[in-house]
């Protein structure tokens, strides 16, 4: 699969302060990547750095195929960006602040209100175009700043904590704008906070610590790093549980007086040889799931690591 961003070696630092240290990435086109990280871990600076905003100390970046410290003005025109607050102008209508963007990428005067219109249409905003911003909601108001973003038709879309303040139902209406985008070809590179959030929507996640990476990965394989996955049987049958404890070895109540809980990966080889083994022995389970660790589970256990060896 295509890049639509790779990145090796990329260091910035001010002054004695080192944000980014040797950093290495890949993000395959039609995406959703997420970087994670606590604050201060240098995701937004790592997306300064992308979308143009800054020049690194040293390291390799490109996005869309263009270098983006030696052709900074293709990356611009092949990108998105919409930062942690909504840069809409709360004097003009939806419709206004769309068609003012459509003016900066230099689109004529029907293409503008073309463009405006679609937008509208395919955020939901069409009845609130000719309402000044001042009256959107939260959630209107990242869902206009995230259809500006749009005006140019980017290839990559850097979307820096996009639903930080959004009420639940907000988010998740964000969540399938971003799936919608992703459908049609667009790459996201994200940065969030809300690690259901990275669960619902990335193909890959990058965990960032102290500036460098510490982990990458799917949801999955990153859950699987993590001890405390486990497979909960509950048999329906005393002497079949009796038995199980005899013969699968590493097990351990579970909150009810015929179920155990076996450890596991969560991988399918893993719960494919304890069910062979199960039928091996004749046992019969009325109820058996998986559980693995969850993002929180994982991005504490990374990162308070990094913090403990730094």
């Amino acid at each position: 699969m295509t890049s639509a961003i790779t990145v090796t070696g990329l260091r910035k630092a001010f002054g004695d302060q080192v944000v980014l240290d040797n950093l290495d990435l890949t993000v395959a086109r039609g995406t959703v990547f997420a970087l994670l990280g606590a604050n201060g871990a240098g995701k937004t600076t790592t997306v300064k750095i992308l979308s143009t905003l800054l020049r690194p100390d040293a390291g390799d970046a490109r996005v869309a195929g263009h270098d983006v410290t030696r052709d900074a003005d293709a990356v611009r025109a092949a990108i998105g960006v919409t930062g942690q607050f909504s840069a809409v102008d709360n004097l003009l209508t939806g419709e206004e602040n769309l068609r003012l963007m459509a003016d900066l990428h230099h689109l004529g005067r029907r293409e503008a209100r073309r463009k405006a219109a679609e937008l509208l249409e395919q955020f939901g905003l069409t009845d609130a175009g000719g309402k000044a911003v001042s009256t959107y909601s939260g959630g209107m108001r990242r869902r206009l700043d995230l259809a500006m973003t749009l005006v140019g038709s980017p290839q990559v879309i850097f979307l820096d904590e996009p639903t930080t303040g959004l009420d639940p139902r907000s988010r998740r209406d964000m969540w399938q704008i971003v799936r919608d985008l992703v459908a049609g070809g667009v790459t996201i590179f994200l940065t969030t906070q809300y690690l259901e959030e990275a669960d619902e929507l990335a193909d890959r996640i990058a965990v960032l610590a102290g500036g460098r990476l510490v982990a990458e990965g799917t949801a999955d394989e990153l859950k699987r790093r993590i001890p405390g996955g486990h497979v909960r049987l509950r048999f329906t049958d005393q002497r079949d549980h009796d038995k199980a404890v005899r013969v699968l070895g590493h097990t351990a109540p579970d909150g009810d007086a015929l179920a155990l809980r076996v450890p596991s990966d969560g991988s399918v080889r893993s719960l494919k040889a304890l069910i062979d083994q199960l039928e091996a022995q004749s046992l019969e389970v009325g109820e058996l799931s998986v559980h693995t660790p969850d993002l929180d589970d994982v991005f504490l256990a990374l990162t308070d690591d990094k913090v403990a060896t730094a």
